[in-house]
């Protein structure tokens, strides 16, 4: 953690001296989790900073907190390259005059600049933040593994008879259980299944089918994944829709390799879409993007020129009514991509050399 840190740390110093300012301060829970090896800033899980930051000098990196959190994040989140400033809870004007006594009254730059003495990140660190370290990869594996594991659990005991809060609760807790934060839990039963894509829950009883969506989150890193659930045969037209789908992604999926670009990816999958009978499908709901320390870095448009590298993690999720797939790949070298929330114990199907999940039959 120690050698990664210091890696990113010269990362940071490195755009300290490019942009000639002195300091960099990092706030969201994104951010933070990146330049400390996975730390965590959070307390309240919605919002997008936590009770600490990163301050970077040329000389010195420091993690600025008050007094309330500080014997914590020393003793259980941070590791050893950062000193610790604390301020006291009700005077955040002391940590503003750390800052500066710091920078020596300099310039800084932040992912959420909040003042005019503030400049945004450059793109060159943000890039950085993209493009996962094999030890970041190795916590991402276990993320993965973990939310991919918590999902089969819950599927598995789900009950028709359970309303669309109860499949929510009991992913929230599987995820828990895991040690994950449960960013995010959408579910859809039977009768809103095909009404809409993003299905935050309800007390309706789930019925004959069930759509559970995570957004997961660990060490900072988010493994994003869709599953099914039915009680009874699905009907032949709702099978179909799976498999269109699926079909779908494996456009996706057989373009990401380093070099191509998010709207060459975005356009393949619109012409997809159209080739599948859907053509209004691509405007129905957002196809995903490039994923890591946040559950969608880049959403890929029309006009989105990002290109994917190696070690760049990607979740699409090519959705039809009432049916969807997803789950989060890094790329790695020569192009392969390694499924990092896949899970063997759940149903699945070969489309293209790659193992798929279908829907679950309880």
């Amino acid at each position: 953690m120690n050698e990664e840190v210091s890696k990113k740390l010269e990362l940071i110093r490195q755009t300290l001296r490019e942009t000639e300012v002195q300091g960099v301060r990092l706030r969201g829970t994104d951010w933070f989790a990146w330049a400390t090896a996975g730390a965590s800033n959070t307390v309240l899980l919605t919002a997008e900073t936590g009770v600490a930051e990163v301050l970077v000098t040329t000389q010195d990196a420091w993690v600025l907190t008050d007094e309330i959190e500080a014997q914590r994040l020393q003793d259980e989140e941070l590791p050893a390259n950062f000193k610790v400033h604390v301020n006291p809870w009700a005077d955040g004007a002391a940590r503003e005059s750390f800052v500066r006594d710091a920078t020596g009254g300099g310039k800084t730059i932040s992912d959420r600049p909040i003042s005019n003495l503030e400049q945004p990140l450059p793109p060159s660190l943000q890039w950085h933040k993209r493009v996962m370290m094999s030890s970041e990869l190795e916590r991402y594996r276990q993320v993965g593994q973990k939310a991919s594991q918590a999902m089969t659990e819950v599927l598995k005991v789900a009950k028709p008879t359970w309303t669309e809060y109860q499949l929510a609760g009991a992913g929230a807790e599987a995820l828990w259980a895991q040690g994950l934060h449960p960013a995010l839990t959408l579910v859809a039963g039977e009768r809103r299944l095909p009404l809409y894509r993003h299905a935050t829950p309800t007390a309706e009883q789930i019925g004959r089918q069930a759509m559970l969506v995570f957004c997961a989150r660990g060490y900072g890193l988010y493994a994003n994944l869709t599953r099914f659930v039915c009680f009874g045969k699905l009907s032949d037209e709702r099978a179909e829709l799976h498999s269109h789908v699926r079909e779908i992604e494996a456009v996706v999926l057989n373009l990401c390799q380093p070099g191509t670009t998010l709207d060459t990816v975005y356009h393949a999958l619109a012409q997809a879409y159209e080739q599948h009978g859907f053509p209004n499908a691509i405007r129905e709901h957002h196809q995903g993007g490039t994923t890591g320390y946040l559950a969608r870095e880049i959403v890929a448009n029309p006009t989105t020129t990002d290109a994917l590298a190696e070690g760049i993690a990607v979740a699409w999720n090519p959705s039809l009514t009432g049916a969807k797939v997803e789950d989060t790949f890094v790329i790695l070298k020569d192009g392969k991509l390694e499924n990092l929330t896949f899970d063997q114990n759940f149903p699945n199907v070969e489309v293209e050399g790659r193992l798929r999940p279908v829907p679950l039959y309880n």
